[in-house]
């Protein structure tokens, strides 16, 4: 696992209508999982079609990817199929470069991943980040790709898969685990104690039950998009759930009003679901 922390958003960052009241140590922090939670589908895929442009890869290697996508957007996340598949991609990374990586990584968000960001979670980030709390992306994709997005959508920082460097190439292998399952909720717990955060007053976002180690670790546990068992346990447990596959919005808030005021401008779908139920309770 490795950590970023970005001290500010870069010039890349979209710039936010509203001042961002940031506080000298916050205590309350936001955790975004990637694949189906901020983007639509599964991050690897596009990996690949990266690595296939820039002909790192065989169109068979496209292919078997193009038929993973395809099975994770109909039925969901498996962990034995996540861990398989994320392996088989960082495999292809092996014999080239950390900067080549990265420059690919630029160009995988700006040709696939910017058009398939969901408005409604960045329009949540964007709360978080209006209350001055820091909003993290929290992955199994490779930390490269993780800090690129970061980067592009002004978030603090980003936890992601290493994958090991010899002599100043990849291997293929990995460092430790992906952060997947039990090891994202180690992360996010770890985390937390390096920075201050009181993990009962932070939220987490995420579309698997693979990810309950995360969702359970924090006091504000969020299903977007969520597969069937973590919406069974979302609405056991009176969780908010957003749904932008079938146009269901927050079922609940839970984010101040004052959050929502100030994210009045830029909140699309799942921001007016949020002033809207802030002003029925007030």
């Amino acid at each position: 696992m490795r950590v970023t922390v970005r001290p500010a958003p870069s010039a890349a960052a979209e710039e936010s209508p509203l001042p961002v009241v940031r506080c000298p140590r916050p205590t309350a922090a936001a955790f975004f999982d990637l694949d189906n939670t901020l983007i639509r589908g599964a991050s690897l895929f596009h990996v690949a079609r990266g690595f296939a442009k820039a002909r790192f890869v065989s169109p068979l290697d496209i292919a078997r990817f193009a038929g993973h996508q395809a099975v994770f957007r109909l039925r969901g996340e498996r962990a034995g199929q996540v861990t398989s598949t994320r392996e088989r991609a960082l495999a292809l990374a092996a014999g080239h470069t950390a900067h080549e990586m990265r420059e690919l990584c630029r160009h995988i968000y700006d040709d696939y991943l910017a058009e398939k960001i969901w408005p409604g979670t960045r329009a949540l980030a964007d709360l978080h980040r209006r209350r001055g709390e820091p909003v993290w992306l929290v992955t199994a994709s490779p930390i490269e790709l993780a800090e690129i997005i970061a980067d592009r959508l002004g978030l603090d920082g980003a936890l992601g898969t290493r994958i090991e460097e010899i002599e100043g190439k990849y291997t293929g292998k990995l460092i430790g685990e992906p952060l997947h399952g039990p090891a994202k909720g180690a992360a996010v717990h770890e985390l937390a104690e390096r920075m201050g955060y009181d993990l009962t007053a932070c939220h987490a976002y995420s579309d698997s039950a693979n990810d309950l180690p995360m969702l359970t670790l924090v006091g504000h546990p969020h299903a977007v998009n969520p597969d069937h068992r973590l919406r069974e346990r979302a609405e056991s447990e009176g969780w908010p759930v957003t749904d932008y596959r079938t146009g269901t919005k927050l079922l609940r808030a839970s984010l101040p009003p004052a959050a929502i005021t100030g994210a009045a401008t830029g909140a699309v779908a799942a921001g007016v679901a949020l002033a809207k139920r802030a002003r029925a309770k007030s």
